[in-house]
């Protein structure tokens, strides 16, 4: 199986299937499937734009809503994670992950999907420390901030993943993992790009959560992307333990090094997107305690017994099968005969997190407000997760790193500063 791994898409799906269709061409070869590192920008219409944490001037609508419309369809199943400048209204509506558009699957704010025989596992968003122990309270449409805090990595979707034991082949996630840079040629970084060497002098450069699910899980290959160029690493996971080939990749711009493509031996058979027994086992087990209010909740490490859990999901598999609930739409398309046309605000719900929901008898909280905040929640239950609970409080001391999103042009810095204003 021939995989295609791509950095920061950008909404730029046109020119990025254009030049795997050339690679094709020029290689005699047939890609299988496509992997997009963050910052896909799944932007639908004008409303989607005003979810996209970039000043005004910079939202475009690029191409993306004409794979949602239906006016085309994406030659290649593509799988995406989220980065830290999407159209975070809609990635919420797909929380649990789901089709985007037709043959366009995210994976969710964290999750496990299979493609054929192959497991690929993701973290969407960038890790800030200032957030990472709250919950998911951010609804649309958002303020200057819950824009931004929208997509910073929380400690419930890590633990899940922390929680998963099967072999995973693939993990994506947006930012690096903290601390990759030490088994890569960080000396020849610095020198492309200078102002990441204070960051890499004190190790503070990347995700700490990435970093602890890297050695957790400890896959074959992990892609990331963030910060627009390519760097390779090659992990040795003990003395003679396992490798993770490392690779982060560029954006889609000409001359940018922001494609990989990579062969996995698969069975054989037409490889197909299924859901996972195992995580939806720990989807399942962890939604009681979904962590979706401002409070601060930190949660034991402990791993929980899933086999209950397990069995359950296995046998609702065997009776309606693994493919994810079919692609809707849930609001109108963009219409370039009709720009500037009303989409209405807010919270949608997508029938096929709805569904996905109803297969696993599990409750819709994903518009849930604070009126009904998680530690009521979780105080009908008896979770042996939890230890410390306490409110968020405003105004505390923001760590959000200094050098943005690596990028060459002023301008593009202005666009795409790192949580820094």
């Amino acid at each position: 199986m021939k995989i295609a791994v791509e950095g920061c898409m950008h909404g730029d799906l046109d020119k990025v299937y254009a030049t795997l269709k050339r690679l094709e061409e020029a290689e005699s070869t047939k890609i299988d499937l496509l992997l997009c590192c963050g910052d896909f920008q799944a932007v639908r219409n004008e409303e989607d734009l005003k979810s996209l944490n970039v000043p005004p001037k910079y939202r475009h609508m690029n191409s993306f809503w004409k794979y949602y419309s239906g006016q085309v369809k994406a030659p290649y199943p593509t799988i995406f994670i989220g980065g830290n400048h999407e159209a975070s209204n809609y990635l919420w509506e797909l929380y649990y992950g789901g089709w985007a558009a037709p043959n366009i699957y995210f994976l969710g704010f964290s999750g496990v999907i299979k493609f054929g025989n192959i497991r690929i596992g993701g973290l969407s968003g960038i890790y800030k420390s200032k957030d990472y122990y709250l919950g998911h309270h951010e609804r649309p449409p958002y303020d200057d901030n819950n824009i931004r805090s929208v997509y910073h990595v929380r400690q419930y979707d890590v633990l899940k993943l922390m929680h998963v034991v099967e072999p995973i082949d693939i993990f994506l996630s947006h930012d690096w993992p903290l601390g990759i840079t030490d088994y890569g040629n960080w000396e020849k970084l610095v020198q492309q790009k200078p102002y990441f060497k204070e960051e890499v002098r004190l190790r503070t450069l990347g995700s700490k959560p990435a970093a602890e699910l890297l050695d957790k899980l400890k896959p074959p290959y992990w892609f990331s992307a963030h910060l627009h160029c390519r760097f390779p690493a090659i992990i040795q996971h003990g003395e003679n333990g396992p490798i993770t080939k490392f690779l982060a990749l560029d954006k889609c711009l000409p001359g940018r090094r922001f494609l990989q493509i990579i062969e996995i031996k698969s069975d054989p058979g037409p490889p197909e997107i299924q859901y996972d027994e195992e995580w939806l086992a720990i989807t399942r087990k962890f939604n009681n305690i979904f962590h979706l209010s401002r409070e601060y909740l930190r949660l034991k490490s402990d791993h929980l017994d899933n086999e209950d859990s397990r069995c359950w999901v296995k046998n609702k598999l065997n009776v309606r099968g693994a493919k994810p609930f079919e692609f809707s739409q849930t609001v109108p398309s963009f219409d370039p005969n009709k720009p500037g046309s009303t989409v209405p605000s807010g919270h949608h719900r997508n029938p096929q997190t709805e569904s996905f929901l109803q297969f696993l008898e599990l409750p819709y909280l994903l518009d849930i407000t604070d009126e009904l905040s998680t530690p009521k929640r979780i105080s009908e239950f008896s979770s042996p997760l939890v230890i410390h609970s306490q409110k968020h409080l405003d105004g505390e001391e923001d760590d959000d790193d200094a050098h943005g999103d690596d990028v060459d042009e002023l301008e593009e810095l202005a666009a795409y500063v790192n949580d820094t204003q």
